[in-house]
This record gives C-alpha cells, sequence and structure tokens, in this order.
C-alpha cells in the first residue's frame, strides 16, 4: 500500500500530460529594450509596458492548481503547437514572427517621422521568409542582402531583379549582413505553397538609415508590434506618450500600420492590471473577447491602426 502510494505520488508530480497552463506573463517595460543609435533620443516619465502569456507543460499535480488558479488555463497541445509543427519548429516561427514585428514596427515609425524610406542605408532588409519556401531556414528577418552573385545590391528593387534572373534551381549566392557580421548564403527559386511562379520566397524593405536593436528576450510571437512602434515613436520624440502614466497594449502591426488581432487578450488584461497600468491598448479585432471580463479601474481602449493609438494618448499629428 505505501509503494502504490508513493508512485501515485511520483506519477502525479513527475509524469508530463498532452496539456499546457496559461496564464498572464511577466510585463516587460519595452523602452529600455530598444537602442537607437544617431539620432536624439528622448526619456520617458512613465513606462510603455508589453503584456505577455505564459505556459508550461503540466503533471496530473500541476494541472489540478492550474484547474484551481482563476488566471489560468488548460490547453491542449493543439492550441500552442498547429497541426504539423513540433515544438521546435513553432519556436522557430515564434521567433521569425517576433523579428518581423520588430521590422514592421520600425517601418511605421520611421515613415511618419523620417524621411523613410527615401533615405536608407544600402542593401535589401528582410522583412519574412515564407513557410515552406526555399529561403525557410536559410535567411531570416533582420538579415541585410548585399549581394547576390557577384552583384552588390543597394535597394530591394535591385535584389528582387537579381534574383529573378537567375533561371529555377540554380543556386544563387547571396551574401548578407547579420549583426555586423558578413555570410554567405546559397539559395535556389523553387516552389512556395500556393504559388506556381518559381521564388526563394522572401519579402524585403529599405534597410534603416541608422542602426536600431530591439531586444525581445524570450518573447516570441508577432503580438508586441503595437507596443514596439509606441517605444521607438516615444525615444525619437521630445513629446513624453505616458504623460508619468504606465500604458499596457498587445496587437500586431504590419507595415501599413494596421494593428491585428492576438491571442490570449484575457490573461493580458490580467497581466496590465498587475502591472499597475492606467491603460490597455487591444486591436479592435478582439473587442469581442471583452465581454463580460473584470477589468477593475483598467481603462482598455481598442484600436485599429498605429495612428489611433498615438491620438488616445494625445501624439501629435503626423500626418501631412
Amino acid at each position: 500500500m505505501i509503494l502504490l502510494v508513493v508512485s501515485a505520488s511520483f506519477a502525479a508530480g513527475w509524469i508530463r500530460l498532452p496539456y499546457f497552463a496559461m496564464g498572464p506573463g511577466p510585463p516587460r517595460d519595452v523602452l529600455p529594450l530598444i537602442d537607437v543609435d544617431g539620432p536624439p533620443t528622448y526619456g520617458s516619465s512613465g513606462h510603455l509596458v508589453l503584456t505577455t502569456v505564459r505556459f508550461a507543460k503540466v503533471t496530473p499535480l500541476t494541472a489540478l492548481v492550474a484547474w484551481l488558479d482563476p488566471d489560468r488555463t488548460l490547453v491542449g497541445e493543439d492550441v500552442l503547437y498547429p497541426e504539423g509543427l513540433t515544438p521546435d519548429e513553432e519556436e522557430r516561427r515564434a521567433v521569425s514572427q517576433m523579428d518581423q514585428s520588430k521590422i514592421d514596427a520600425t517601418v511605421v515609425v520611421l515613415s511618419l517621422l523620417t524621411r523613410y524610406p527615401d533615405d536608407h542605408a544600402g542593401g535589401a532588409l528582410i522583412d519574412q521568409v515564407g513557410e515552406g519556401c526555399p529561403a525557410e531556414g536559410a535567411l531570416f528577418p533582420g538579415d541585410v542582402i548585399v549581394r547576390v552573385d557577384d552583384e552588390r545590391i543597394r535597394s530591394p528593387d535591385e535584389a528582387s531583379s537579381a534574383i529573378e534572373a537567375v533561371p529555377p534551381g540554380r543556386p544563387i549566392d547571396i551574401r548578407i549582413r547579420t549583426d555586423g557580421e558578413a555570410h554567405e548564403v546559397e539559395v535556389a527559386r523553387g516552389r512556395c505553397p500556393g504559388i506556381r511562379e518559381p521564388l526563394i520566397g522572401i519579402s524585403t524593405v529599405e534597410p534603416f538609415p541608422f542602426p536600431i536593436a530591439i531586444e525581445s528576450d524570450d518573447v516570441g510571437g508577432p503580438s508586441a508590434g503595437l507596443m514596439w512602434a509606441l517605444g521607438l515613436y516615444d525615444l525619437l520624440t521630445p513629446d513624453d506618450l505616458t504623460d508619468g502614466r504606465t500604458i499596457a497594449g498587445t496587437g500586431t502591426i504590419d507595415r501599413d500600420g494596421k494593428i491585428g488581432p492576438v491571442g490570449g487578450v484575457v490573461d493580458k488584461i490580467v497581466a496590465a492590471r498587475t502591472a499597475g497600468a492606467d491603460l490597455l491598448f487591444v486591436p479592435k479585432g478582439n473587442a469581442g473577447d471583452l465581454r463580460g471580463i473584470d477589468r477593475g479601474d483598467l481603462r482598455v481602449v481598442a484600436v485599429g491602426t498605429f495612428e489611433e493609438a498615438l491620438e488616445a494618448l494625445g501624439a501629435p499629428d503626423t500626418t501631412t
């Protein structure tokens, strides 16, 4: 009997179930995570906070603990890892989505505040790599293409023309610059899922006119885009967006400044309240998720564009 009890206790504490406990993650102040080298930057009297969701695989014992916790939810593996993707593949995809969100946020802000993209550095900055395309695993968001075969690349148009000039199937020598180092990559034009035209499967934008680095630590996925954009905008403008407040938020962002829906909004409301936020931005596409949710004293503002978020914070109009 004693052996049976010990065995049951061991199983409850150590056997992993095909479920995860998901709940509010730690808030991250985005301003210290953004580094700009070149133009003047400005401080803030408040905080711009990125809300996160944390998940962990459970045992029978930790599943019971999570079930009793009103701020955590048990979800199946299929919720976090779509069919056909291993955990390692999903993690790589999340990192790629995060890197793309940084680039898109920077494109939006620099387009508002500077002469970008007319003023830009040389090369072609990779913004996205298509899943299942030849470039997947060889090129990554944030890489800058500086040479294709023997041709020097000064812009995204030059990169596209040079790549398209190579016959499908023939290896292309691509020289990239990433994190200050140069590398050689070999990729051939081929098939991308759902597209007949032979491609390597990347989209590019003009490289930024001055160095900008954003440190995301262990946070993955695309939902930080809005807050990266607000943080960079606040750093580059003398007007303080926070006005001493703690502003939290979540939402994807594309290069046109549109804010897209995300998962885990209810958990992010809890995270924002825990962080003492005065205001939480959520995408308009998640407005339906807010029905019946206890917000306490937290003001929640749904936005569809980056300009709407700036307007809600009282930023000066940057349109011309």
